[in-house]
């Protein structure tokens, strides 16, 4: 592992929410800047080794991509490439389509609004595509990020659902190619990570999952994107440090302290659950509750709440609190 490495994949980055306000109407709408703001916010944060987040995931799962149209999607990360540009990460947002050929057309969209990688998800089809079938979906996004001058980052997620497990042999031909900038693998079982850095020890592979994230490690990802580090952002990026200079005691008692917040980035509402946190921990719950997703019932409310207020006395007691 890369010690005091300026390459941004060995760091963990937040996978962004995207902040909404009730329009005059009473309809929910993007809040550009209160979510530019707390994007700015969070890269701002340092660990205690004195790094920062390396780069801006925008309009992911917990940025509610599901829900936006392609306008919103556009606008929301037209926004958010300016915050990227001045802390000079890169910017990066998920695709997926139903063809190769759609896909094709959105990492383009993207690549024009500011979007330097594109997390690019598996097809979004009924039948599992046959192996070839799947790699020429991800070839394709390939040839377009090439021609707009930009990465693309195969995302395997099979623990959600909806989504096409990725094979170990797609994966290691995906990563042959040089638009692949990295792997972004996110499940609880890190014995994909393993594989392939058995196989591989240049592949760069970004963990996805909070609680996994020292496990991830001991297998050899690089780095990851976190969802519980836009709440917790000093630990978060005090973990990766341990992480990535082998510390592995330290690094563990920073997982165990959030392991009551991080189960939730696990669950199926992931994005309703954490976002609400987030708003507790900027004493706006109500704002938190903003979603295009689901409604959360007080019993989800009540059990967020809890674990919430849990992880944040044990990370009070590790001075980890920003």
């Amino acid at each position: 592992m890369k010690k005091n490495s300026t390459d941004w994949r060995y760091t963990v980055m937040p996978a962004v929410f995207t902040w909404l306000k009730e329009s005059e109407s009473g309809a929910l709408e993007i809040d550009h800047d209160a979510t530019q703001k707390y994007a700015a916010d969070i890269l701002s944060v340092k660990g205690k080794g004195g790094t920062r987040m390396g780069g801006l995931v925008g309009s992911g799962t917990l940025g509610e991509n599901s829900y936006l149209t392609s306008e919103q999607r556009l606008s929301l990360l037209q926004a958010l490439s300016e915050v990227a540009k001045e802390f000079n990460v890169p910017l990066i947002s998920g695709a997926a389509a139903e063809t190769k050929e759609e896909l094709a057309k959105i990492v383009k969209e993207l690549a024009a609004v500011g979007v330097d990688t594109v997390m690019v998800m598996p097809p979004k089809t009924k039948e599992t595509p046959s192996d070839e079938e799947m790699y020429a979906y991800y070839a394709l996004s390939a040839i377009a990020a090439k021609e707009a001058n930009i990465t693309i980052m195969p995302y395997n997620n099979p623990d959600a659902a909806g989504y096409h497990a990725l094979s170990i042999d797609i994966l290691r031909r995906l990563a042959a190619l040089p638009e692949v900038t990295a792997l972004k693998i996110s499940t609880t079982d890190v014995s994909t990570i393993e594989t392939l850095m058995l196989e591989s020890k240049d592949l760069k592979i970004l963990a996805g999952v909070d609680t996994v994230t020292v496990h991830a490690g001991l297998a050899g990802a690089c780095g990851g994107i976190t969802g519980v580090g836009c709440i917790f952002p000093k630990a978060s990026v005090t973990m990766q440090e341990y992480v990535n200079n082998g510390e592995w005691a330290e690094a563990n008692k920073i997982s165990q302290a959030m392991n009551s917040i991080s189960y939730l980035d696990a669950q199926p509402l992931l994005m309703e659950y954490l976002k609400f946190a987030f708003g507790i921990h900027h004493d706006d719950a109500i704002g938190g509750l903003r979603t295009l997703g689901k409604k959360l019932t007080q019993e989800q409310i009540d059990d967020v709440r809890a674990r919430y207020i849990l992880a944040k006395e044990r990370l009070e007691a590790l001075d980890l609190i920003d």
